[in-house]
């Protein structure tokens, strides 16, 4: 299993970051570490790592689980991608490191796919406790006049970080008040006198003020003062009020009950006393500290030793103000159990939190959806009653961690946030099932008695230890002669043949349901049907076919062959279908024409259409010979061999009124000329369609007929109506003439 770590991730016994590709190794050992950072307090959980199997191809059918110190409650997993995350705050000082074991399985059996990976989870340390000077003040004494260097003494600071990850715990020493008299060694904290001939007549005491830095930050201090507090130096005394994170300067140093909590040092500019936090104040728990501080003169001149002692003393009164806080749970996580099914408004747990300021504000309790977003659970806003909404299955989600988020009702609504893990528990609602869809042959020739397969099941829910499937054919079906079955009282069965004598061509397929019981409580069973095919195998039991079809077709043509002749009549029957389809479709032309055979025909089509009256579509045989219809057909479409010549008389003048008889001069030459073919002839039809809202629109009836139309306005269309302006405007000129 490979173990990808964030960028807290590093390898134990080297300090170097892991890479994201390492793998570490499947068996169990301590080979691979996570580091997180101690204290974080961000909304969310830290991640800490993620877990890959090699078997893992992303389709989700893997399953990490993850046991251990704190698992499930420290530390949670995604059974679905690996990641692991904190769910609280760590403190390296309470615990270390912890152990943990993960592992792969199968999501639909539980069955494990590789080895478990041990791992461990350190808490990496970070700078967040003090030096403190144990036994301080310190009170020494050194020898008048002697030699520069000589050991006072020696004071010691400790630090509760961890001495073995960066410079947390690394204490350097320094002076920040005393010199030019004494120094300090910076590792050892050993005091030494830095000026020869110091006269205790010329002065006796002297403060010394040394400070212990732990990772470049100054956290303690050593006091050496002799506690006198005579002659003052005429400095007024006055309260200081503070908030419960600032500071405020003051002039110089020491005692009261706040020692532990403040600490003063001297500005090297101003020489003014600063008072500093050192830990945090709680305006709820004390609202006011008092310090005696003492102000003295470093440097005196031995003359005026004698007026000393040149120090003086004054109480400092630091009142802390209240601020608004956020309301504080009563645990820093919280874990409950709930079982699966549970109806819902099943009650989870309760979580209570207060709101810590003076006014003592009402606390409104929800859970952000984004950490249910399915919404399992609900929650009381008022008494903070955590209930299920929904039925729970365990199979599908075995944790669930949510968090609860509690607002204090008036003031600034500030908000805190807690961690809920919630373990569904297990509850036996799922029968077990075959391991898998076996594929069971019995040979033709078995002997009875042989184990033909060894089958095996499965269970969603959790198996104790003592807890076996058992196995068992079917009441219905248990007097069967063909197969046995044999309950193994491990976890599995075996199916053996209860006679020989098989034969594919009696039956292939013999069907032999199977009854497993889980043995839970309450009980759950399942009846599982395993399919048994008969194959044709060797003398050593080797299978060579299971396929009946030789058997079915033993002298006959085979399918395949079947098939190619069904496909080849198909084909010729389309091949016929086409021709004949492509033989109707092919026209003859009616009439043969010959470049050379140029003549003029004269046709008038006067069809205007019938309109309602018109029900029957012109005969095309018509139209080749009007005198067809009749039965008389004096021609033929033969192109004659000699030319008749015209018949006596002539065609009639151009400009003859008389059209009609021009017209049927030309059909009787036509008629009675036995040459001629019918497409030197001109044929009229008369039938302009009764009923017809248009009316006639030939204009060879238009001249035999009456009309008040005025067809001057063809003498101005051009050459190409010449003829027709001068056949309707004859009956004008002779209107004109007489």
């Amino acid at each position: 299993m490979r173990t990808d770590g964030d960028s807290h991730c590093t390898d134990t016994g080297r300090g170097a970051r892991k890479d994201r590709s390492s793998t570490a190794p499947k068996e169990a050992g301590f080979g691979i570490s996570f580091f997180v950072i101690e204290e974080y307090t961000g909304p969310d959980p830290v991640l800490v790592g993620r877990l890959h199997s090699d078997v893992d191809s992303g389709n989700g059918n893997i399953k990490y689980i993850l046991s251990g110190e704190g698992a499930g409650t420290i530390f949670v997993i995604d059974d679905k991608t690996g990641n692991i995350h904190a769910t609280k705050t760590l403190d390296r000082e309470e615990q270390a490191q912890y152990t943990l074991t993960a592992q792969a399985v199968a999501r639909d059996t539980n069955k494990p796919l590789e080895p478990p990976s041990q791992f461990i989870v350190k808490v990496q340390d970070i700078n967040d406790n003090p030096p403190e000077f144990l036994h301080g003040p310190y009170y020494a004494r050194v020898p008048e006049m002697s030699n520069v260097g000589t050991s006072v003494m020696q004071v010691t600071a400790t630090d509760a970080d961890d001495p073995t990850y960066g410079n947390s715990a690394r204490l350097v020493y320094s002076i920040l008040q005393g010199q030019p008299y004494f120094s300090v060694e910076p590792q050892t904290g050993i005091i030494r006198t830095a000026l020869p001939n110091m006269d205790r007549e010329a002065r006796q005491e002297y403060d010394v003020v040394i400070q212990a830095k732990g990772h470049g930050r100054a956290y303690g201090g050593v006091v050496r003062d002799d506690g006198s507090e005579d002659h003052p130096d005429g400095r007024q005394r006055q309260p200081a009020e503070v908030p419960s994170e600032c500071v405020c300067y003051v002039c110089i140093r020491r005692q009261g009950d706040g020692m532990g909590i403040f600490e003063i040092t001297t500005d090297s500019q101003s020489r003014e006393g600063v008072i500093k936090l050192k830990k945090l104040v709680d305006f709820e728990t004390k609202r006011a500290y008092s310090l005696k501080v003492e102000a003295s003169n470093v440097h005196i001149d031995p003359h005026f030793i004698a007026w000393g002692p040149y120090k003086d003393t004054a109480t400092v009164k630091i009142m802390v103000e209240d601020a608004d806080e956020p309301p504080a749970f009563t645990a820093p996580a919280y874990s409950f159990e709930v079982e699966e099914n549970a109806p819902d408004g099943t009650v989870v747990g309760r979580v209570h939190a207060k709101d810590t300021d003076v006014a003592n504000s009402p606390v409104r309790y929800m859970i952000p959806r984004y950490t249910d977003v399915e919404q399992f659970f609900s929650i009381g806003p008022e008494d903070g009653v955590i209930k299920t909404t929904r039925l729970l299955d365990r199979e599908a989600l075995p944790w669930h961690n949510i968090s609860v988020s509690a607002t204090e009702i008036g003031g600034h609504h500030q908000d805190a946030k807690v961690r809920v893990n919630i373990k569904v528990k297990d509850v036996n609602d799922n029968a077990p099932e075959l391991a898998t869809k076996y594929e069971v042959f019995v040979c033709e020739n078995v002997l009875p008695g042989k184990l033909i397969q060894t089958v095996s099941a499965v269970d969603k829910d959790e198996m104790t230890d003592t807890q076996l499937f058992s196995f068992s054919i079917t009441p219905e079906s248990a007097n069967n002669q063909n197969f046995s079955l044999k309950d193994n009282r491990d976890g599995t069965a075996g199916i053996y043949a209860a006679r020989k004598g098989f034969s594919r061509m009696t039956q292939d397929i013999y069907l032999l349901p199977i009854e497993i019981d889980d043995g839970g409580s309450p009980p759950m069973s399942s009846t599982n049907t395993l399919t048994i095919r008969v194959c044709s195998c060797d003398g050593q039991g080797t299978l060579l076919s299971c396929n009946v079809e030789p058997y079915i077709l033993p002298a006959g043509l085979s399918t395949g062959a079947l098939i190619a002749i069904l496909a080849c009549i198909v084909i010729l029957l389309a091949i016929v279908v086409l021709f004949v389809a492509l033989r109707r479709q092919k026209k003859e032309p009616l009439i043969v024409f010959e470049e050379e055979d140029i003549r003029e025909n004269i046709i008038t089509y006067d069809d205007e259409g019938g309109g309602e009256e018109d029900t029957e579509a012109f005969d095309i045989a018509t139209l080749q010979n009007p005198d067809g219809c009749n039965g008389f057909l004096p021609r033929r479409d033969i192109k004659p061999e000699m030319q008749y010549p015209l018949r006596p008389g002539g065609p009639p003048v151009a400009n003859s009124v008389d059209v009609d008889d021009f017209i049927k001069t030309r059909i009787l030459d036509a008629d009675n000329d036995p040459t001629a073919p019918p497409y030197d002839s001109i044929q009229i039809y008369g039938y302009e369609g009764r009923g017809s809202v248009a009316g006639s629109l030939s204009s060879l009836e238009s001249v035999t007929t009456d009309s008040d139309l005025d067809y001057d306005y063809l003498q101005n269309w051009g050459p190409r109506f010449k003829k027709l302006a001068d056949l309707y405007g004859t009956k004008d000129s002779t209107d004109d003439n007489s």
